[in-house]
């Protein structure tokens, strides 16, 4: 009995992978923040229970979002349905089959395409060991007792007996493992590439505006390329990150003018945002996403806005003017590559924005740094994030977070000296 325990923990070693962090998984939702149309919106795609059968479409708004027009295309047979989701109204769409698709969403003239794929989950596949060895030993238990009220020496009774109660341990011993056992694909799911082990390169991007120089107060384009670092080719395979496909940060050179948004992907290899400067000068851009079976990335890039200052033009949907305290720092002069606490007291209860409680961002003054970490869920009315500024020097930072009201960013400044 002790050699076949050891034999399943062996087997749970060997055969155990570890968990991604953002895969989409059989039976959970999917949530994609998307700027679009001047709101800041999650779209949630509801996990699939059945195929052929219901997939859900829902929509939460920051505060509010618009109508959305839904068009779903299976990849594999080009099946396609439509709809439209509104905040409180949801769209319930219908799939025929498990596997990649895609989902086209639209309003205010843009468009986004959104590759997902229906998952159905098979169920754990230990389920047989368990229930089989269960049963089993339920059978040599009966067999045991009977063999005993038949047989003196009750020898045959004995060994009986105990491969049913090496049964049942078994089954109790895969029951408590299971959550570390390797789980079957779910339906659907895409084949596991052959160098997995070696995982892929890293994503190499452009970033570019439309037009090339936007003027102050006037609609324009951010555009981020990925192309694959090895091949060239566009990169098509970011993975969820933070509910979002990707997080573009764009501040201007003397950081007065921040934007966090959400970009829309436009075509393979390509996502876009529409933004509104309201001031001339050098602007950064920040990109972070994450490759499938690569990691987690910043991508930089620059531009410049020409013009003369627009200061009613900084009026973003997306963004709302600071409504809370103003942030303080523990301790007051942080030094250099210590924890500093952060603390941010609300305008408003805050709720659940891109998985998080809240968000807070530093730059460096000179654009070479970018930090991003999160609050974990602080009781109460206050935020409180914890960061290390990594060298002297003055940084900017803002701290996010949103209420019913909407999105609400707290700018400030740090002085971390030598």
């Amino acid at each position: 009995m002790i050699r076949l325990l050891c034999l399943v923990g062996l087997l749970v070693v060997v055969l155990a992978s570890p968990a991604a962090a953002h895969d989409v998984k059989a039976g959970a939702d999917l949530r994609i923040a998307q700027t679009i149309a001047g709101a800041e919106l999650t779209l949630v795609i509801k996990a699939t229970t059945r195929v052929p059968g219901p997939l859900r479409v829902e929509v939460v708004g920051f505060p509010s979002a618009p109508a959305l027009d839904l068009r779903l295309r299976s990849v594999t047979d080009g099946r396609v349905v439509q709809g439209t989701v509104a905040p409180g109204r949801p769209a319930q769409l219908r799939v025929e089959e498990t596997g990649p698709h895609e989902l086209t969403v639209g309003s205010g003239g843009e468009t986004a395409v959104i590759p997902f794929r229906v998952l159905v989950d098979r169920g754990s596949g230990w389920e047989f060991l368990i229930y089989g060895g269960l049963f089993v030993a339920g059978l040599l238990l009966v067999g045991g007792l009977l063999t005993g009220a038949f047989n003196r020496r009750g020898r045959s009774a004995f060994v009986v007996t105990a491969v049913a109660a090496t049964g049942v341990a078994v089954a109790a011993l895969i029951v408590i493992l299971e959550p570390w056992l390797p789980a079957r694909s779910p339906d659907g799911a895409e084949p596991r590439p052959t160098d997995s082990a070696i995982g892929r390169p890293y994503v190499q991007g452009v970033v570019t505006t439309v037009p090339a120089r936007p003027v102050a107060g006037e609609e324009f384009v951010a555009r981020v390329e990925l192309f694959d670092g090895a091949t060239g080719r566009p990169v098509d395979d970011l993975t969820v990150h933070h509910e979002a496909m990707a997080h573009v940060v764009v501040t201007s050179e003397d950081g007065r003018y921040f934007r966090h948004v959400h970009p829309l992907r436009t075509a393979p290899g390509r996502l876009e945002v529409r933004l509104r400067a309201d001031r001339p000068g050098r602007h950064l851009t920040y990109v972070e996403l994450e490759r499938t079976d690569s990691g987690g990335q910043l991508l930089t890039g620059a531009f410049t806005v020409t013009g003369t200052a627009e200061p009613t033009a900084s009026a973003d949907p997306a963004t709302q003017d600071a409504t809370a305290g103003p942030a303080t720092v523990t301790p007051a002069v942080p030094q250099a590559g210590r924890p500093a606490t952060v603390e941010v007291t609300t305008g408003g209860t805050p709720r659940p924005w891109l998985g998080m409680a809240g968000h807070l961002i530093v730059r460096g003054e000179d654009g070479e740094f970018l930090g991003h970490v999160h609050e974990m869920g602080t009781p109460g009315s206050r935020l409180r994030f914890t960061f290390s500024f990594p060298a002297p020097g003055r940084y900017f930072a803002w701290a996010q977070y949103a209420t019913d009201r909407g999105i609400t960013t707290v700018p400030f400044t740090v002085e971390v000296p030598r």
